[in-house]
């Protein structure tokens, strides 16, 4: 899963984007509105955590800009203001969750996770597919309940596809929510490690669309 983080204090922000990246998400970072606002324009997200004290655009329009361009991906808002009129302003321009520095940032990943489940129709944190279960705050799967080991950039691919189950998600579509924005889109390291990915969980559950992308099926005899 992907995230853009936006903070200006670069202490802060290189500490979340530690935390997340740790947590097992593949994180981008802006230290100001402007930047904030273009890379959440052009580039998908699963979640986004924003300042809303920023330099050069506050967060409040870099929002309500993003909302007005139908961009829905799920947002938490970060400040050191604490009155209710202020955090009313920051939901009003279309935010999903709110928290008041200082913060846990275990708080953050959990949030942040809660927020991306419930954007792709997912209300528990345990999510299943045929015999694979994925507990989204334990960062863990298993198969038939015996744990499958998998590398952090293992566990984001398949944790975006138990996100969609069922659903072809296209190559491109998958790249852009696993990987960074520095990552090269003409490598086949996604081929390599889907490849692993089979051998761990059983190649019948993700199948290849040919000519489309892949699909994690419930059902192994479902070609």
């Amino acid at each position: 899963m992907r995230v853009l983080v936006v903070e200006d204090e670069p202490a802060l922000s290189l500490r979340l984007q530690r935390a997340l990246e740790a947590a097992g998400f593949a994180v981008d970072v802006a230290h100001d509105g402007e930047d904030g606002w273009h890379l959440g324009e052009t580039e998908p997200y699963d979640a986004i955590v924003l300042d809303l004290g920023l330099p050069r655009i506050d967060g409040v329009t870099v929002l309500k800009r993003w909302r007005d361009a139908g961009r829905s991906a799920p947002v938490l808002i970060l400040t050191a203001r604490g009155r209710w009129s202020e955090k009313m302003a920051g939901f009003d321009a279309g935010a999903d969750d709110y928290m008041t520095k200082p913060f846990e940032l275990d708080e953050v990943i959990y949030r942040v996770r809660a927020l991306i489940r419930r954007a792709a129709g997912h209300a528990q944190p345990e999510l299943s597919c045929g015999p694979l279960r994925l507990d989204s705050n334990a960062g863990r799967v298993t198969r038939e309940g015996a744990p499958v080991p998998l590398t952090a950039q293992e566990f984001r691919i398949l944790s975006y596809l138990m996100h969609h189950p069922g659903r072809v998600v296209s190559r491109t579509e998958l790249m852009e929510h696993v990987y960074d924005r520095h990552f090269d889109a003409d490598s086949n390291v996604l081929e390599v490690l889907l490849g692993r990915i089979r051998r761990k969980i059983g190649a019948e559950l993700i199948r290849t669309v040919r000519g489309q992308g892949y699909r994690l099926t419930d059902r192994p005899d479902d070609a």
